[in-house]
């Protein structure tokens, strides 16, 4: 097996932070001045506080649950693919980390949504497994 960088570490860490649902105790991986991105809605969120406060205040029906499904890392940039449950929600996130001096300095995250499968090219794909 091959040995995980420093920067894979972290964002591994982040995520079992991030599992305990405290949020404070997951932005202690985050740089005092961290960025997080969502081009999907326009949104920039700066701060670890701001981090913590906008986690802590999103609704949910229930703890939330993250499923680190697939780490890359070239030693500063790391791509993780998530899902992510509240036993009610599922989704998943597509999380581009930006990692120096041992911390998470900005994210750029995706969150798409699903859609059914086009008719038109049904002989052409099989489903994937749930």
């Amino acid at each position: 097996m091959v040995q995980e960088d420093a920067a894979a570490q972290l964002v591994r860490e982040y995520w079992q932070r991030m599992q305990t649902n405290d949020f404070a105790y997951a932005a202690q991986l985050l740089a005092e001045d961290y960025v997080l991105d969502w081009p999907q809605s326009g949104e920039r969120l700066r701060g670890r506080e701001n981090f913590t406060r906008m986690n802590a205040e999103y609704p949910a029906h229930g703890k939330w649950r993250f499923t680190l499904n697939r780490l890359v890392s070239d030693g500063r940039e790391v791509v993780s693919d998530v899902s992510v449950t509240d036993g009610v929600l599922s989704v998943r996130a597509i999380t581009f980390s930006t990692v120096d001096g041992g911390q998470i300095v900005s994210q750029l995250e995706y969150w798409p949504e699903p859609f059914p499968a086009p008719p038109n090219r049904a002989h052409l794909v099989e489903r994937m497994p749930a």
